[in-house]
Parts: structure tokens; C-alpha cells; sequence
């Protein structure tokens, strides 16, 4: 993952926290309810917009899709257009990202990110 999707990903993250979608109720499903429960990009235009401000290839990012879900899920289901791939590629860095922070609270997440 780069840093321009990690930065964007933390933003999102902070805004998710302002907007009361992650609690301390909820923390053991933080990542569902920032990266599952709706979609991060909406629009086949907007999510190809997505890949090029990020730098990422295409291909590349089917290829990381496939990988995680074969891996995770024992097949690779998710359908091949830029706006599943993207929402797919969301939900996994988001994983990563909320994952790399070692906190029990909101207030300590936030502390972090903003820190970070």
C-alpha cells in the first residue's frame, strides 16, 4: 500500500470517528463499519479516477483482489470492474491500516492517526 492510500484511508478513518460510525461500542467491528457496510467509492469513473491518483495499475490491483480473497476466502469472487475492485481494495488496506494500530478506544485511534 502506498502512503497517499494510507493517508486517505486515515482521513476516512477520522471522519468515520467525527461522524460517530466507530464507537468504543463498537470496536470489534470498526473495520465493518468503515470499509464493509457501504461503499468507499461509488461510480465505475470515480473508482478508475481512484487508480490513477494512487498510481496503481489495474491489473495490479485485480491481482492484489485475487490474492486476498483466494488466501482469506478460498476463491476469488469479487466482480471484475473498477468500482468492486477499488471497494475491495478499500476494505482490505482498511484492514491493514485499522489493524496497525495497537489502541481500545477511539480517542487513543485518533490520537494515533493524527499523530501518525
Amino acid at each position: 500500500m502506498n502512503n497517499t492510500i494510507k493517508n486517505e484511508l486515515n482521513n476516512y478513518i477520522l471522519d468515520c470517528i467525527n461522524d460517530r460510525i466507530l464507537t468504543n461500542e463498537n470496536k470489534d467491528d470498526w473495520h465493518f463499519h468503515a470499509f464493509n457496510e457501504d461503499y468507499y467509492i461509488v461510480y465505475h469513473s470515480r473508482a478508475i479516477e481512484w487508480l490513477k491518483e494512487h498510481n496503481l495499475n489495474t491489473f495490479e490491483a485485480i491481482d492484489i483482489v485475487k490474492e486476498y480473497e483466494i488466501d482469506h476466502f478460498g476463491e476469488f469472487t469479487t466482480d471484475i470492474n473498477p468500482e468492486s475492485i477499488v471497494n475491495m481494495l478499500a476494505f482490505i488496506y482498511g484492514e491493514e491500516v485499522l489493524y496497525s494500530y495497537d489502541v481500545e478506544t477511539v480517542e487513543e485511534l485518533k490520537t494515533q492517526i493524527e499523530n501518525s
